[in-house]
């Protein structure tokens, strides 16, 4: 089998490859080297070709999924006119009953600690 020769990969292995790859053609990556990297991340998750023999099954890794992922995410989610009202809201009242229950602790706080000094 000559090198780089695909033969040994499984289908979904071959897809999993052509969806990275189109992912990095998105993001201005040339052709071969999106093609070289699709591969890398395939071996890198899955362990390589598929290979016969009874309990060389292994586990895959999906790190480089997840990276992949947070980083599209993170560049949808940060410009703030895509988000929705809805989205912009439910933020903003997480940050302001958040700052209203910091404030109650540390009034009580300070109430306790007057009384202690006038005894």
């Amino acid at each position: 089998m000559p090198r780089g020769d695909k033969s040994s990969y499984t289908g979904k292995q071959k897809r999993q490859a052509e969806h990275i790859e189109e992912g990095y053609e998105k993001r201005g990556v040339s052709r071969g080297e999106a093609e070289r990297r699709a591969w890398a991340t395939v071996n890198k998750e899955t362990g390589g070709g598929k290979k016969s023999g009874s309990g060389r099954g292994k586990k895959t890794n999906r790190s480089s999924s997840r990276k992949g992922g947070k980083k599209g995410g993170r560049a949808s989610a940060s410009t703030r006119g895509r988000r929705s009202s809805s989205s912009r809201k439910s933020t903003s009242r997480g940050r302001s009953s958040s700052s209203r229950s910091s404030g109650r602790s540390t009034s009580s706080r300070s109430r306790s600690a007057g009384r202690k000094s006038s005894r």
